[in-house]
């Protein structure tokens, strides 16, 4: 997009402003530098690229005026170092000025090229609690791929407001070639399930679920997140009301041909509300996309301790740190540890917030489910504790 009295284009690396000069000789080096476009009168950009020749990366995004990303282009460098491969297209259709750009039902279009020739197609109309319409298509060389261009060669952002002409537009759910997938957000019908004294799934039976305890929750945003984590290993965060919930673990029979009969947690949950779950979702981490997502794949907390817990997302690194001296033999915070079932839960005191602490089965990535009530609140936070019961399916 060349300047011009429309729009004007400055350069920054790490936050700092560059002159057209500095920003060329990081091109040439390779080093990592942002393009910024704006118009007169605009606060918001109207676009920025992030170029990385070093690395073999461009990636680029158009924002409307409210600041959210209406586009995305991903575009990778490839064995010839002339040619970008236009790895992947986002396109999201905010329905009003209010809506968030995370916002979960906002519609949107994810394009995947590979550079083999085909694509992969996702349109969501209903955002991510909806079904996709997916399809795979050929791709034609010319929309494959873009010349590498020079410092003063680009011809606009690319990205923009609408997607290639050969994607087409939002199809038939019947349309040839074109499958229905049932949303990645969406989670089992009945979670709950293992928490009902008598049910039984797959080979084990439910027994009465066992009280581990409450959680303070007083700033409204619960974590699960892993309280002994290192750095890097993702957290979720769940909107909820304000208040203190009780927390339970599904105690269940488990009969095994080799290994015989013998109890073990299924899961751990917060009772957040008293009504029934009608519908169980994923929650998602910052930057988290079902459109990525694979079967069989989801999105969840790390851990390297084996470990998850429940907390209040305000004071939750001084709660880390009140739980990691609490530990220690003859330490004065000592007896506010209590053990549960499944870990051991500790009282936050004037922090005005406590821990659970629960152990989930294993390293790795855990799902954390929300079960929602018919009018859409949060009434249960539910994580799987034992990897070998199939509770999702």
């Amino acid at each position: 997009m060349p300047e011009t009295a429309h729009v004007h284009v400055a350069y920054r690396s790490g936050g700092r402003e560059l002159t057209p000069g500095e920003a060329r000789a990081r091109d040439v080096e390779g080093l990592p530098y942002e393009v910024v476009y704006r118009a007169p009168g605009r606060e918001m950009p109207l676009g920025v690229r992030m170029v990385a020749w070093r690395a073999g990366t461009v990636d680029a995004w158009a924002y409307d005026e409210q600041g959210r990303r209406t586009a995305e282009a991903e575009l990778r460098m490839r064995d010839d170092a002339g040619r970008l491969l236009v790895r992947r297209l986002l396109v999201r259709r905010f329905p009003d000025a209010r809506a968030a750009e995370s916002d979960p039902d906002c519609p949107r279009t994810a394009v995947e090229l590979s550079a083999s020739g085909t694509a992969r197609i996702s349109h969501q109309p209903g955002g991510m609690r909806g079904d996709s319409l997916e399809a795979e298509v050929e791709v034609a060389e010319a929309d494959l791929w873009m010349v590498r261009p020079g410092f003063d060669d680009w011809a606009g952002l690319p990205v923009a407001d609408s997607l290639p002409d050969w994607v087409g537009g939002l199809p038939d759910a019947e349309a040839a070639g074109w499958r229905r997938v049932p949303s990645r957000l969406r989670g089992p019908a009945d979670f709950d399930r293992v928490f009902r004294a008598g049910t039984e799934i797959g080979g084990l039976k439910v027994l009465d679920p066992v009280p581990c305890g409450s959680v303070r929750v007083p700033s409204g945003v619960l974590v699960v997140a892993c309280p002994d984590t290192g750095e890097g290993l993702s957290r979720i965060t769940v909107d909820v009301p304000p208040g203190t919930y009780p927390m339970e673990a599904a105690w269940v029979q488990v009969a095994e041909e080799y290994w015989g009969s013998y109890e073990d947690v299924a899961a751990v949950r917060l009772l957040i509300g008293d009504g029934p779950a009608v519908v169980w979702e994923m929650a998602l981490g910052p930057g988290d996309d079902t459109l990525r997502l694979r079967e069989g794949e989801a999105f969840g907390f790390g851990t390297d301790a084996a470990a998850g817990a429940f907390g209040d997302a305000e004071v939750w690194e001084e709660l880390r740190y009140l739980l990691e001296r609490a530990r220690r033999q003859g330490s004065p915070e000592r007896d506010r540890l209590s053990d549960s079932l499944v870990g051991m839960n500790l009282d936050g005191g004037s922090l005005g917030a406590d821990l659970a602490v629960f152990c989930t089965g294993g390293d790795g990535v855990h799902p954390v489910w929300v079960g929602r009530s018919a009018s859409g609140e949060v009434v249960r936070v539910a994580v799987r504790t034992a990897f070998e019961l199939d509770l999702e399916g």
